[in-house]
């Protein structure tokens, strides 16, 4: 097989180029061409999930749109994607949320239908029961296309959006700002500064290990 255990070679890397792709998405009522390209200067969170009109999935795809306003302050645009047609997303989204529809969304749906933006993003389930679907996937891509972070889930398990924009946020203050973020770092809170002999590393360790543990500054 061409990329053991995959049968294909996937094309994402961290630190590297995200894969381009040019597809057609379902968004604000019509169908419309979307590249990634078109996002560059902006921060971009693709995220993919199995099938519409299933189990999980609306409540993923409802928290990701409900928070999108939130995204969107930051500079950072929110994209959904799966192996269904546009036109399968167009009746998800027409369905009720009471009835495990979508309702109206605030993020576009691309259609994947080919399963090669899957491939490229290394997603793609190629073996077993679920063959053909994408396992619930998420991709940080900066302003400058490059890939900063991604992770999968296995299709049981749903995401929290909410930790999905705090990743966003640290990866935007460490291009700003120059230090890094430790463990459950959000915005307000203290960073480190990356230089061994600074002083204002030893005093980060003081203050955030005073009294025996870590502050919330």
């Amino acid at each position: 097989m061409e990329g053991f255990p995959l049968s294909y070679i996937p094309k994402t890397a961290i630190r590297f180029p995200a894969p381009e792709f040019d597809a057609t998405a379902y968004y604000n009522y019509e169908f419309k061409k979307i590249k990634l390209s078109d996002y560059k200067g902006k921060y971009v969170v693709l995220f993919f999930y199995p099938l519409d009109f299933s189990f999980v999935c609306p409540t993923e795809i409802i928290a990701f749109s409900d928070i999108a306003k939130t995204f969107r302050e930051i500079d950072c645009e929110v994209l959904g994607c799966s192996i269904d047609s546009q036109f399968c997303h167009m009746e998800f989204c027409s369905k009720p949320r009471k009835k495990g529809g979508l309702g109206n969304m605030d993020i576009p749906l691309i259609a994947d239908v080919d399963h090669q933006i899957a491939k490229d993003y290394g997603c793609l389930i190629d073996h077993g029961s679920d063959s053909g679907i994408a396992y619930r996937a998420t991709y940080i891509i900066d302003r400058e296309g490059i890939l900063r972070h991604m992770s999968i889930n296995d299709t049981p398990v749903g995401r929290n959006p909410d930790e999905i924009l705090r990743l966003v946020q640290a990866f935007q203050f460490v291009d700003e700002n120059g230090q890094v973020c430790p463990a459950k770092w959000k915005p307000g809170k203290k960073a480190v500064p990356p230089k061994v002999g600074d002083s204002k590393l030893q005093e980060y360790w003081e203050d955030v290990h005073a009294k025996g543990g870590e502050k919330d500054k």
